[in-house]
């Protein structure tokens, strides 16, 4: 048996789910986009839709959590012959990214 072809037309409409990000998510999407508080504030309130009065508490609490990044040290085996070597990862800071703030664009139903 050969299926049927649908056409779009016959498909039931696509549903799509919106669920804004919670605080915590949308805290931590801010400090990786922006280095100073105030940005991390604009961000994180422009994602959940709140004011940036109500989540001001939330990014000033998080950033005294996030600790400052120290080079990892890596002990590598060495042969019998010689001692171990150490090995330094670091990491580099990215430039500053410029967020455009725009308006939303108006929800279709």
């Amino acid at each position: 048996m050969k299926k049927t072809q649908k056409s779009f037309k016959d498909l039931p409409p696509i549903r799509v789910r919106r669920e804004p990000p919670t605080i915590p998510e949308a805290v931590a999407a801010a400090q990786d986009l922006a280095d100073e508080v105030e940005h991390q504030v604009e961000i994180a309130a422009g994602l959940i839709g709140l004011t940036a009065d109500e989540i001001r508490p939330h990014v000033l609490a998080a950033a005294k959590a996030k600790p400052e990044r120290m080079p990892e040290r890596i002990l590598t085996a060495g042969s019998p012959n010689r001692a171990p070597r150490t090995v330094i990862v670091e990491r580099r800071t990215r430039p500053p990214v410029i967020v455009e703030r725009r308006g939303r664009p108006p929800l279709s139903r």
